[in-house]
């Protein structure tokens, strides 16, 4: 039985690794694309290449990133834990998709795990130790810091980036920034392979703690590199129902302001993972990093009522993926 656990909890990793590329793909390509910088051919092939990347090197954060998570009880309870949250965590990201909104698969999975260890509880079995405190600090928290930092600082970073165009004609910006733009959609890509890389390597590597395969402190070759491709064979697919909400729904945005708002995404993507070992979901930042350029103009560029919609997501995230882990460990408890 620990066997088939382990098979399906590799399954269920795998299938949100797919995901999370396909669905957050968007942020990477949406404003490129929208701004005419890159087709849309070229900005997928150039954000899967750059997403793989950022995954196979996120390989020597990962050990930072989960002893700050939590400790999974070893046997079948710790496996059918990761399988019911990855489960709940995947199926509320294709909700999502289909729905065209821009969501953060880092605070699904991480909900979905706190709702699965609280089922565990529920009913006297063994939860995840520390996951109340990983919730506070790498969920919620960032659900309400990092959309407000990166909204300001796509805000302001339009002032310097207005004056030093101040003396050249719009054509002539335009046509620079998009070259630019290039380069900036391949480091929003790369922060993200950075960032989210680590998710579904740390679940995978939970899983093998938990059935025994490895020991404390191993990384075994294939964990970052099977993370790494399906990380890009789900960019290369791209969420194109999220590029578009993105890149027309939500806010008009000349290429400057979209060169600005990858800017700061990508700086903070890296700031996060590299400086404060902490997730920062990349959807948030470039959705918030991408409203607040678009405020800065002269006339209103954000749909309100798109932006609610989205706003609203962000919070229902959490309390969706809680229940879901909750009642996906609940189904599953018999196997333990």
């Amino acid at each position: 039985m620990v066997a088939f656990l382990l098979g399906a909890v590799i399954v269920a990793a795998a299938i949100f690794a797919f995901l999370n590329g396909f669905r957050d793909a968007s942020a990477a390509v949406a404003l490129s694309v929208r701004t005419r910088a890159l087709t849309p051919s070229v900005a997928v092939l150039l954000a899967a290449l750059f997403n793989c990347l950022g995954a196979l090197l996120s390989v020597v954060l990962t050990a930072a990133f989960a002893e700050r998570l939590f400790t999974v009880p070893p046997g079948r309870n710790g496996l059918i834990l990761l399988l019911a949250a990855l489960v709940s965590a995947c199926l509320w990201g294709i909700y999502l998709w289909w729905r065209g909104i821009p969501s953060s698969s880092t605070h699904a999975l991480i909900s979905s795990l706190v709702g699965a260890s609280l089922g565990s509880a529920v009913i006297g079995h063994p939860p995840l130790q520390g996951i109340n405190t990983t919730m506070f600090a790498l969920v919620l928290l960032p659900l309400v810091v990092s959309p407000v930092v990166a909204f300001v600082l796509g805000f302001a970073a339009v002032y310097p980036a207005s004056w030093a165009a101040r003396n050249t004609a719009p054509n002539q910006v335009n046509r620079r920034v998009r070259q630019l733009q290039s380069v900036a959609g391949a480091a929003v890509a790369f922060g993200h392979g950075l960032q989210d890389g680590q998710r579904t390597t740390a679940v995978v590597l939970f899983a093998l703690l938990a059935a025994g395969v490895v020991g404390a402190g191993e990384m075994p070759l294939w964990v970052p590199i099977f993370t790494a491709v399906l990380l890009a064979a789900g960019t290369l697919f791209g969420g194109w129902r999220i590029s578009y909400t993105l890149g027309h729904r939500l806010v008009r945005i000349d290429p400057m302001r979209g060169f600005v708002a990858q800017l700061v995404a990508a700086g903070l993507l890296f700031f996060g993972a590299l400086g404060l070992h902490m997730p920062l979901s990349t959807t948030h930042t470039v959705t918030a990093a991408t409203v607040g350029a678009g405020e800065n103009q002269r006339f209103s560029a954000t749909n309100g009522r798109a932006l609610a919609g989205v706003a609203v997501a962000w919070l229902a995230t959490p309390v969706a993926c809680v229940l879901g882990g909750m009642v996906f460990f609940l189904a599953l408890s018999p196997l333990a």
